[in-house]
């Protein structure tokens, strides 16, 4: 376990990790716990470093959304429940996925379910096609986006 920080050197510390990447609310307040911060400086803190704009939520938001799609390929719906998970509001959540290009988004679903054909193997066939819906399903792709990709695969 982490020694008990002073609230000052806890608010400096804070400050340093916002500086260096993206923090929302739920990441420090978590940090200060770890650090053996009493829950009314732990408000106190989070209050200001959101006055000094390290933590902005809309800001954490968009750069979440653009790294988890961009770098480990998750789709929309699992972005959004990550966001959620971390007390995100959600107009933040829909304003910063409403950003994603829609071409990007359904290449990027085509280049995923064509690697996991591959993978797999074999004829297309209907245990094939489950295969690939839990699979893009998995990485948190509407149903919408997938059955049409689907149906090309069987054609």
């Amino acid at each position: 376990m982490t020694p008990k920080l002073s609230p000052e050197e806890a608010l400096s510390r804070a400050a340093a990790l916002c500086s260096a990447s993206e923090q929302c609310a739920h990441d420090i307040q978590e940090k200060l716990t770890r650090w053996q911060i009493g829950p009314d400086e732990t408000r106190r803190i989070i209050e200001r470093l959101e006055q000094n704009k390290f933590i902005d939520e809309t800001r954490y938001c968009r750069s979440f959304v653009h790294d988890k799609f961009r770098f480990n390929k998750w789709g929309r719906i699992k972005i959004a429940c990550a966001l959620r998970q971390k007390g995100i509001s959600p107009s933040a959540i829909d304003e910063a996925l409403a950003a994603i290009d829609e071409e990007s988004y359904l290449d990027t679903l085509r280049q995923l379910l064509a690697a996991k054909r591959k993978s797999i193997g074999g004829a297309p066939s209907d245990a094939l096609k489950a295969k690939l819906l839990r699979f893009a399903a998995s990485r948190g792709f509407e149903p919408a986006c997938i059955y049409p990709l689907l149906n090309r695969i069987s054609e």
